[in-house]
């Protein structure tokens, strides 16, 4: 991870200073990333308490976006 980290970093320093950034679309991620990881966070200490839930709402999450994907692709067919 610190890897990724830096890598990152770097990339993200470069566009910047090449003036390659739209700043208004990255503080609409920022904060996106902020709110989802608190949502993210209290429901997961919600569900921790129900044996396996968790896990069920993830696998059930994942599988849409997999049919999502599957449908989003045959589309462009």
């Amino acid at each position: 991870m610190v890897a990724v980290t830096a890598f990152g970093a770097t990339t993200a320093a470069n566009y910047a200073v090449s003036g390659d950034v739209n700043w208004g679309i990255a503080a609409l991620f920022l904060c996106g990333g902020v709110f989802g990881g608190y949502a993210g966070s209290r429901a997961a200490h919600a569900l921790a308490s129900r044996k396996g839930y968790l896990n069920i709402t993830f696998a059930v999450l994942i599988f849409a976006v997999a049919v999502y994907m599957l449908v989003r692709s045959l589309q462009a067919l």
